[in-house]
């Protein structure tokens, strides 16, 4: 083989910087990389996301701190005067006082229905699908819908408020309790298709092991099927958390929020604040102040998931 000779002169052999390695996967091998191509594939959705929910989260933030209407485009620095008088709003105070009402009455009652109507699905064989498909259409049809049903359906003078002689929606001590039930009615059909899910991957042998230490229904209930979908009951409760503080939309359709307030949340005094009052900024505390609690709810929830090791 002849050496060329200006490689000859320079005494050196040829460029292996230039040479490509066998080893190393081309451009379309490494594109076929499930990582890599998974990552490809979530681009356009985390780029998507980070606009519709970056962008307004930091605009929400920065108007939290202003006197913003909510219409001009002017805005002046005020610090934490929105913050602080937040505290001292007494609509304030009782949308959050209701809020913590709401989200125990979503901790308590769904659930525990959810739960029963699941575990009962669990031990039939008949008709599972239809009492399955039965509980989950509620859940299905717009809330709009629903709550115009229930609203006929609780009016006072052609309703059941006619018949029991009551105004299920009109009275400071009835409404909370009735949009809750209402709104109850919609939900805790989602509840039984998740547990009944969740109970159906539980392992048979379990409950075979259980009937022949002599557990009855209700003891394998307590120490087999609860123990086992523990996870799942911790994340819908963690759901039903954040859910309850974001909740607005029965609420604004059977009550707007009265009689007098007595079914206000923190969302439908964010909403007449921003589009009634025209306190765009003072709104914009009150949704940071809802993300806040959120934010804390999920924390605590990593880190007893991550102590009791629930991902194993």
């Amino acid at each position: 083989m002849t050496i060329p000779e200006s490689t000859a002169a320079a005494g050196a052999g040829p460029d292996v910087s230039r040479i490509p390695d066998p080893h190393r996967p081309g451009v379309l091998a490494r594109l076929r990389d499930r990582r890599v191509s998974g990552w490809l594939f979530l681009l356009p959705l985390i780029a998507f996301n980070l606009f519709v929910v970056l962008v307004p989260s930091t605009f929400s933030v920065w108007y939290s701190f202003t006197d913003w209407t909510g219409i001009s485009s002017k805005a002046k620095f005020i610090g934490l005067e929105n913050y602080r008088n937040l505290f001292r709003d007494p609509e304030f105070v009782q949308g959050l006082e209701h809020n913590v009402l709401w989200t125990l009455f979503f901790l308590i009652v769904p659930m525990a229905m959810g739960l029963f109507g699941a575990y009962a699905l669990s031990r039939i064989r008949r008709f599972r699908l239809l009492f399955r498909t039965l509980y989950f259409i509620p859940y299905i049809v717009a809330s709009v819908v629903n709550a115009s049903i229930w609203r006929s359906i609780l009016d006072p003078q052609n309703g059941l408020g006619d018949l029991l002689h009551i105004n299920p929606l009109g009275d400071q001590h009835l409404a909370l309790w009735s949009v809750e039930f209402v709104n109850n009615w919609a939900w805790w059909g989602f509840l039984v298709v998740v547990f009944l899910a969740a109970m159906q991957g539980v392992n048979p042998s379990l409950y075979e092991a259980a009937t022949m230490d002599g557990a009855g229904a209700t003891r394998q209930f307590f120490a087999v099927t609860l123990p086992a979908i523990r996870p799942t009951f911790a994340f819908l409760g963690l759901m039903t958390i954040i859910w309850s503080f974001l909740a607005f939309d029965y609420v604004y359709i059977l009550t707007q929020g009265g009689p007098a307030g007595s079914t206000d949340l923190l969302s439908t005094v964010a909403y007449r604040n921003a589009f009634s009052n025209l306190q765009g900024g003072y709104a914009s505390a009150t949704g940071i102040v809802m993300a806040l609690i959120s934010g804390v709810v999920v924390t605590v929830y990593l880190v007893i998931r991550k102590t009791r090791e629930w991902e194993t």
